[in-house]
């Protein structure tokens, strides 16, 4: 059996719908020019480090490689504004459905709680939602490997890594306190 298994809702595997290339899809032009509007950001950010004194100066390597990235945006920009849009795709189902629309903004709403609530209460939060939207399985259950689920990145980052996150409404420290209590006092013994 040499069948390739894909998501794609007509079956077909590759970048390019058709398997042509005079077709381009749903929202590529408007990527492209938004990927040379910012090349063209970043040179210009490059270009403000030293501007274009010397080849040795800070500046001058960045702005090669940003230079780069805008010519080669450039002509990736007129190839693609050549071809013809596919009739078979749609930007809603094909590029951009709702669930991956669903966790940008899932992840843009993560961001802007994390500092307000806390790594637990947001993370916990942005668990629940994902694992019910993507297993579709019972409050229970969901709750139930979200929750074990950040217990045991909790427990590796914070605990045996010792990264630091942002604490917010959980008070993190008393918790932490209380494991190192706990395994001392084992210790000890």
């Amino acid at each position: 059996m040499n069948r390739t298994e894909t998501d794609h809702p007509d079956g077909e595997p590759g970048a390019n719908p058709d398997g042509e290339d005079e077709h381009r899809r749903p929202g590529e032009l408007a990527f492209a020019v938004f990927l040379l509007i910012a090349s063209c950001g970043l040179l210009w950010s490059a270009y403000g480090i030293a501007g274009f004194e010397a080849l040795s100066s800070p500046g001058a390597i960045p702005m090669a490689t940003t230079a780069v990235m805008v010519v080669t945006c450039l002509i990736v920009v007129a190839r693609t504004a050549k071809l013809t849009q596919t009739p078979k795709e749609t930007l809603r189902r094909d590029i951009l459905p709702l669930t991956v629309v669903l966790f940008v903004l899932l992840l843009v709403i993560y961001g802007v709680l994390m500092k307000p609530l806390g790594f637990l209460p947001t993370s916990a939060l942005f668990l629940v939602i994902a694992i019910k939207v993507l297993a579709k399985r019972g409050w229970a259950w969901t709750i139930m490997i979200s929750l074990c689920s950040l217990l045991l990145i909790w427990l590796v980052f914070r605990i045996a890594f010792s990264v630091l996150m942002p604490s917010g409404i959980v008070p993190e420290a008393e918790f932490i306190q209380i494991f190192r209590d706990l395994f001392s006092r084992g210790a000890e013994q």
